[in-house]
C-alpha cells in the first residue's frame, strides 16, 4: 500500500474521491482504502435494471463537472459506476481497493493505527467516507417466514428472472421498493406492498427537476435565511435517517405514486405487523399512511423550497396542485401466503450505518458520528457523505463536494 501517509481516507465512492480531489489540490499527501476489488461504490450493488434517481444535474463533480448535453436525464448503474472510474483516474486518486479496514484505533505515539487484510498501517488523520449504505437493515420477522419462501434484501436483488415463479411481497415504499415494484409487475408478476411512511414527492417542481431546488436550497437558502434542509433545523436526531422521497429515474424519471400502483393492479397493505406459521398480518391504517405519504412533502421540502425561491427573488412557475386522489384498495389486513401464492419476500427496508471496526468512542445514541460539521470528536478523525452531515444532501454526488472541501481544508491546516 505504499509507504505510511499523512491521512488514510476509508471508502472510495463519491465521499472518499471527492476528499481525494480536494486534499490533492492542497497539498496533503493521501491514500484511499476500499473493501471492494473495483472502484463504483455502492452503486455496484445495485439491481440491473436500475437508474440514478437524481438527474444528470446533480452529477457534478469537483474538478470534473458535468458536461453532457441532457441536464434533466438521469444515468444507469453501470454508466454511474463508470462515471465514478474515470473520476478516479482524472484526479489520479491513490485508491488500493480489496482492502478491508477490520479495526481502527488510536495509536501509542498519536494518530491513529489500522489494521487492514493486507497488513497494518499508521496515519496522522483519517477520513471515514463509508457511505450512508453499509449494511442492510432485515427485520427480525424475517426469521419468521417459512422455509420455502425466498427471502431477499433489495441489496441482493437483480432482476425478476432471480425469483422463482409466483407472486412477490415487497415490504417497504421507498425508493428501491416502489421502483422494483414497477420492475417486476412490468415483468407480469403479481406484487403485494407493505406501505411505509416514505413521502412521495413530484420529479418535476416549479419548472424544475426536484432534485435541482432541493441542492439549490440546501446550498443557498442560509443566505437568504432559509434553513429548513441544513442539519441545525432538525427536530430531532432521528431525521437523520429519514428516507428520500419516493421518486424513480427509469424511463426518463418519474413520480411513483402509491394509489396509481394499487389502480394498476398491485396490492397494497399496510405495515407488516406479525408473521405466523405463514399467515401474516399488516396494520389497519393504509388509509392513513396514504394521506400522511402524501402529505409530507407540501409540509417539509416543499415549504423551504417555496421560502427559497421566494427569498431569492426566482421567478418560478407555481405548481399546480395535485389532482384529489381518493382511491383506496380492498385488501385485508390479513394474507396466506401460500394462498396468495406468494413464494418471494424482498425486504426493501433500507440501510443501517456500521462503524464497529472504530474502536474508539466515536457514535452517539443514534449510531451517528459525533461531529461539527464532519470534524468528529476524536482529533484527525473525520467524516464525509452521511445523510444531513451539513445539509440534506450531504450524502448525494452533487452535495457532498462542498463537505469534503471543508474537511480537506481542516486537514491541511486551512
Amino acid at each position: 500500500m505504499g509507504p505510511t501517509p499523512d491521512t488514510v481516507i476509508i471508502g472510495a465512492g463519491q465521499a472518499g474521491l471527492t476528499t481525494s480531489y480536494w486534499l490533492t489540490q492542497l497539498g496533503v499527501e493521501h491514500q484511499i482504502l476500499d473493501r471492494r476489488d473495483s472502484l463504483g461504490g455502492a452503486f455496484q450493488d445495485r439491481w440491473d435494471s436500475f437508474y440514478m434517481n437524481t438527474p444528470n444535474l446533480a452529477l457534478d463533480l469537483p474538478g470534473m463537472p458535468y458536461d453532457g448535453d441532457d441536464r434533466n436525464a438521469f444515468i444507469s448503474r453501470d454508466a454511474v459506476v463508470n462515471l465514478f472510474r474515470r473520476y478516479a483516474e482524472l484526479i489520479s486518486a491513490q485508491v488500493h481497493t480489496g482492502v478491508d479496514v477490520t479495526r481502527l484505533s488510536a495509536a501509542p505515539g498519536g494518530g491513529f493505527h489500522l489494521e487492514t487484510s493486507l497488513g497494518n498501517l499508521q496515519a496522522r488523520n483519517v477520513v471515514l467516507a463509508t457511505g450512508a449504505y453499509q449494511v442492510p437493515k432485515i427485520p427480525a420477522l424475517a426469521a419468521k417466514l417459512p422455509a420455502g419462501v425466498t427471502q431477499l434484501h433489495t441489496h441482493d436483488y437483480r432482476n425478476p428472472s432471480q425469483l422463482p415463479a409466483g407472486a412477490v411481497l415487497i415490504v417497504g415504499t421507498g425508493q428501491s421498493g416502489g421502483q422494483i415494484a414497477e420492475e417486476l409487475h412490468a415483468a407480469g408478476r403479481e406484487v403485494h406492498l407493505s406501505v411505509s411512511i416514505v413521502p412521495e414527492a413530484p420529479r418535476r417542481y416549479r419548472g424544475q427537476d426536484l432534485i435541482y431546488w432541493m441542492l439549490e436550497t440546501g446550498k443557498h437558502g442560509p443566505d437568504y435565511g432559509v434553513n429548513a434542509l441544513t442539519t441545525e433545523a432538525l427536530p430531532s436526531p432521528a431525521l437523520r435517517f429519514a428516507p428520500n422521497p419516493l421518486l424513480s429515474g427509469t424511463d426518463g424519471g418519474h413520480s411513483i405514486h402509491l394509489r396509481e400502483l394499487g389502480r394498476r393492479g398491485m396490492h397494497l397493505h399496510g405495515h407488516l405487523e406479525t408473521i405466523d406459521d405463514g399467515d401474516i398480518t399488516f396494520s389497519d391504517d393504509l388509509p392513513e399512511r396514504l394521506g400522511t405519504v402524501e402529505s409530507i412533502f407540501a409540509q417539509r421540502s416543499g415549504r423551504a423550497i417555496d421560502a427559497y425561491i421566494a427569498a431569492a427573488e426566482i421567478d418560478a412557475p407555481e405548481q399546480p396542485p395535485p389532482p384529489p386522489d381518493d382511491w383506496l384498495p380492498s385488501e385485508q389486513t390479513e394474507l396466506n401466503l401460500a394462498g396468495a401464492n406468494i413464494t418471494s419476500v424482498l425486504w426493501a427496508t433500507g440501510f443501517k450505518l456500521d462503524f464497529g471496526f472504530v474502536d474508539l468512542p466515536l457514535v452517539d445514541e443514534w449510531g451517528y458520528p459525533k461531529h461539527t460539521r464532519g470534524v468528529t470528536v476524536i482529533p484527525g478523525l473525520y467524516v464525509v457523505g452521511l445523510p444531513w452531515l451539513t445539509r440534506h444532501y450531504s450524502a448525494i454526488v452533487g452535495g457532498v463536494g462542498l463537505d469534503a472541501e471543508y474537511i480537506a481544508e481542516r486537514i491541511s491546516g486551512l
